[in-house]
């Protein structure tokens, strides 16, 4: 038998640990052949195509094997792209990045499935937000699996799915196809984290000995949509703050998304948030960290300050130890899981409250959070350290089963309007 030809997607690089340990597994076992690639992206607030360079620096960094679609470029169509894609004739395709407006046009979902099977891993390790259904004529408000998260185009042609939360399993069921190509594993993201914080691995970015305080900004600032974001209320703050006390090193991690947001959604106007960047590069306690490792940044840091979402949960995880959660007032409501992560984090709702925890935390350490922590990891994880593997060994029965490999999805056959195709929602802007 042919080895398995599998294709993972290098969209969002940023979340490869969701994919990176099925990836290593592949690359090991003689069952199959992984192919890496890096490709071109947008993403909210940026006005062509682009960062395969980054992603090709990321892989590059990480000793792995890639290759690099559109690097030229001819448009924004990539029919090229398409065309090397074609010609790798993988079986699979894995995809850890559902939002298909971020692809370009030519290597979206539907083009893909003409001639492979796509297989999803969530990008997030947590389905933190309890969010309302926003189904139009309808729905149950306040239930238990926002639409996004099982009726997007992705979700409805893929061969498999691999979530990491049980109510989004039984969510499938009610789609016209069902739940049976869904499989609750587990994030293999969560134990990759784990085994980062296993083998100890550190990586500070400023020199010196200061206390070490991690910023890790979310990108929703609306009550349209999540509402968890307070850096345009904290940024002048927070500056005044480093430049008060340079005992103190504060590294700033952005969501990806967090500058675009800004501009885009017309928070801030690029000429305030270009002066304030500026500012912040001048201190010599600061640093913007975008493209590292967060978890070895984590494992190095004293504190984490966030607003939500996915650091809540992942922090503890990694480190042992709880964040600061500076909670927005009017933030969507957080699931069970997501308010496990709060009961295991020190809550601020103000800029003096968390001046004060900062300090506390310099002078007496973080208070003890472990049985929370204890809670968390025992409802994030149905298989701990296992998902990745049990990932892998779904792919094989799925190829190799009684009847061969399973069909390609016929999307004629599917009915049901994606979810962002649904009047009302962002357009494709290509």
């Amino acid at each position: 038998m042919e080895p398995i030809k599998v294709v993972f997607l290098g969209l969002y690089f940023e979340s490869w640990d969701a994919l990176d340990e099925i990836y290593q597994i592949m690359a090991k076992d003689p069952r199959f052949e992984p192919i890496v690639v890096s490709m071109p992206r947008k993403l909210t607030g940026q006005l062509a195509y682009a960062q395969e360079e980054k992603a090709h620096a990321f892989f590059e960094n990480q000793d792995i094997p890639h290759i690099r679609l559109n690097t030229g470029g001819s448009g924004s169509q990539n029919l090229e792209s398409l065309a090397v894609l074609k010609d790798l004739a993988p079986d699979y395709v894995f995809v850890n990045y559902p939002w298909q407006r971020n692809y370009q046009p030519a290597v979206r979902f539907d083009h893909l499935v003409e001639f492979s099977r796509l297989a999803y891993v969530p990008y997030f390790s947590l389905v933190m937000v309890d969010e309302p259904d926003d189904e139009p004529g309808g729905g149950q408000v306040g239930s238990l699996v926002a639409t996004h998260l099982y009726k997007q185009r992705l979700h409805q042609l893929a061969s498999l799915v691999f979530t990491q939360d049980k109510n989004v399993l039984d969510a499938y069921a009610s789609t016209e196809r069902g739940n049976s190509y869904v499989h609750f594993f587990g994030s293999p993201k969560i134990d990759n984290l784990r085994i980062q914080a296993q083998e100890g691995s550190a990586s500070w970015p400023i020199a010196g000995d200061g206390f070490r305080v991690v910023w890790a900004p979310h990108h929703s600032y609306s009550p349209h949509w999540l509402n968890f974001g307070v850096f345009s209320k904290i940024k002048d703050q927070m500056l005044d703050f480093a430049k008060q006390n340079p005992d103190i090193d504060i590294v700033l991690r952005p969501h990806p998304f967090l500058w675009g947001t800004l501009t885009d959604r017309n928070v801030l106007s690029v000429e305030e948030l270009t002066s304030w960047k500026s500012a912040w590069d001048q201190l010599p306690n600061t640093f913007v960290d975008e493209d590292g490792s967060y978890a070895e940044l984590f494992l190095a840091t004293d504190v984490l300050v966030t607003d939500g979402i996915s650091f809540l949960g992942e922090y503890p995880l990694i480190s042992g130890k709880p964040t600061i959660f500076f909670e927005n007032e009017g933030h969507w409501q957080l699931t069970a899981t997501g308010e496990l992560a709060a009961d295991a984090s020190v809550r601020v709702k103000n800029f003096a409250e968390l001046e004060k925890e900062v300090f506390n935390s310099r002078t007496n350490g973080l208070p003890d959070r472990s049985k929370e922590i204890n809670k968390l990891i025992e409802a994030s994880s149905p298989y701990p350290g296992e998902s990745a593997k049990k990932i892998v060994e779904k792919v094989f029965e799925d190829f190799t089963g009684p009847n061969g490999p399973s069909p390609l999805i016929d999307k004629s056959k599917i009915k049901e309007v994606p979810w962002e195709l649904v009047a009302g929602r962002e357009p494709f802007l290509d």
